[in-house]
Protein backbone atom coordinates (compact mmCIF):
# COMPACT_ATOMS: atom_id res chain seq x y z
CA UNK A 1 0.00 0.00 0.00
CA UNK A 2 2.87 2.52 0.90
CA UNK A 3 4.48 1.75 -2.49
CA UNK A 4 1.28 2.60 -4.18
CA UNK A 5 1.37 6.23 -2.03
CA UNK A 6 5.00 6.97 -3.06
CA UNK A 7 3.86 5.89 -6.90
CA UNK A 8 0.56 8.45 -6.33
CA UNK A 9 2.47 11.06 -4.85
CA UNK A 10 5.46 11.15 -7.68
CA UNK A 11 2.30 11.02 -10.41
CA UNK A 12 0.91 14.45 -8.37
CA UNK A 13 3.88 15.90 -8.29
CA UNK A 14 4.98 15.26 -11.82
CA UNK A 15 1.23 16.57 -12.80
CA UNK A 16 1.88 19.62 -11.27
CA UNK A 17 4.99 20.47 -12.24
CA UNK A 18 4.06 19.67 -15.93
CA UNK A 19 0.69 22.13 -15.33
CA UNK A 20 3.35 24.51 -14.35
CA UNK A 21 5.09 24.28 -17.44
CA UNK A 22 2.28 24.06 -19.86
CA UNK A 23 0.87 27.33 -18.01
CA UNK A 24 4.82 29.69 -18.78
CA UNK A 25 4.50 28.27 -22.75
CA UNK A 26 1.11 29.64 -22.76
CA UNK A 27 1.78 32.95 -21.91
CA UNK A 28 5.15 32.91 -24.15
CA UNK A 29 2.33 31.87 -26.79
CA UNK A 30 -0.09 34.67 -26.05
CA UNK A 31 2.84 37.40 -25.98
CA UNK A 32 4.39 35.98 -29.01
CA UNK A 33 0.87 35.77 -30.80
CA UNK A 34 0.31 39.28 -29.67
CA UNK A 35 3.76 40.34 -31.10
CA UNK A 36 3.05 39.10 -34.92
CA UNK A 37 -0.20 40.67 -34.50
CA UNK A 38 1.43 43.53 -34.25
CA UNK A 39 3.68 43.19 -37.05
CA UNK A 40 1.27 42.16 -39.50
CA UNK A 41 -0.91 45.63 -38.69
CA UNK A 42 3.06 47.57 -38.98
CA UNK A 43 3.65 45.69 -42.51
CA UNK A 44 -0.13 45.95 -43.30
CA UNK A 45 0.15 50.28 -43.15
CA UNK A 46 3.44 50.33 -44.19
CA UNK A 47 2.17 48.56 -47.27
CA UNK A 48 -1.35 50.87 -47.46
CA UNK A 49 1.02 54.38 -47.21
CA UNK A 50 3.26 52.77 -50.35
CA UNK A 51 6.55 52.76 -48.62
CA UNK A 52 7.39 49.29 -48.36
CA UNK A 53 8.80 49.06 -51.33
CA UNK A 54 10.82 45.99 -51.66
CA UNK A 55 14.04 45.72 -53.91
CA UNK A 56 14.78 42.23 -55.53
CA UNK A 57 17.76 41.12 -56.35
CA UNK A 58 17.06 41.46 -60.07
CA UNK A 59 15.79 44.62 -60.19
CA UNK A 60 17.84 47.68 -60.94
CA UNK A 61 18.23 50.44 -58.36
CA UNK A 62 16.32 54.16 -59.32
CA UNK A 63 19.69 55.70 -59.93
CA UNK A 64 20.55 53.56 -62.80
Amino acid sequence: MQHLEEKIAHLIRTVDELSDVVAAQQTEIDVLTRRVQMLMRREAERESDGGGGVVLGDERPPHY
